[in-house]
């Protein structure tokens, strides 16, 4: 690897790996990067398109899969996913879920003072490949995907093996007031397995979606286990929650 490029996305990091002869999409982030993306390929790295060869999908949240089909359908890259059975989105439940996640992602877009974009992305996400847990990214052997489940049920993290640095995508978030767990998250215990497992690998960095590249301590990890739900923590209960406490 050349470089990993860090591009401010539209809510979040765009991580984007060069090479001499291709270039690999960590996460298929927002459908409105997808001009930055173009951009940044052609202008600034003065590469063909094409050179695009591998996008990773780490889960179906419209900032890591949002731009992934339509940059498929401009470069002619693979997407690849974790192996799971089913979409994320799926029947009724799943549409209402995909549009609360599109409301959400416009909602962080305005706290960011970020314009209103067209952030619509197909639900079904149709891969190339489809990763198991420690397996290498297809072309690029340097990097191996981890599962690290909880935020949903398909998570993955991307470990870079000669450098130790792991990309953890929104296993953890950070604010000024410190290290926290994600909002949703929909599997507490297989959270808190996911946590653990990074924090075991005693990575060089880590690199949050949403946060950038940071050095985490085993106290650093034992604080976010400490918060860690041990119920799902959803979008739906909080509202079910609230209606309750305004009931009584």
């Amino acid at each position: 690897m050349i470089k990993l490029h860090k591009l401010d996305g539209y809510i979040q990091t765009i991580l984007l790996a060069e090479y001499t002869d291709k270039l690999l999409l960590l996460d298929g982030c927002c459908r409105a990067d997808v001009s930055l993306i173009k951009h940044f390929i052609t202008d600034t790295l003065q590469r063909p398109l094409t050179d695009l060869h591998l996008i990773v999908v780490t889960h179906m949240h419209p900032d890591h899969a949002g731009a992934a089909h339509k940059l498929r359908k401009i470069t002619g890259c693979k997407i690849a996913s974790a192996n799971v059975k089913g979409d994320w989105y799926s029947g009724f439940g799943g549409k209402l879920m995909h549009l609360t996640d599109l409301l959400l992602t416009r909602w962080v877009a305005s706290r960011k003072n970020q314009p209103q974009r067209w952030l619509w992305y197909s639900s079904k996400l149709s891969p190339d490949y489809k990763l198991n847990n420690n397996e290498n990214l297809p072309g690029f052997d340097d990097w191996q995907a981890i599962e690290t489940q909880g935020h949903t049920d398909r998570d993955l993290s991307l470990h870079h093996l000669p450098s130790n640095k792991i990309y953890i995508a929104d296993l953890i978030v950070t604010t000024k007031k410190g290290f926290f767990p994600p909002f949703p998250i929909f599997y507490p215990e297989r959270y808190r397995s996911s946590l653990k497992k990074i924090a075991k690998l005693n990575a060089k960095s880590i690199i949050l979606a949403h946060g950038g590249e940071v050095e985490l301590t085993p106290q650093d990890f034992e604080q976010v286990l400490a918060k860690a739900p041990t119920k799902p923590m959803t979008v739906w209960r909080s509202i079910k929650t609230k209606l309750k406490l305004s009931i009584k």
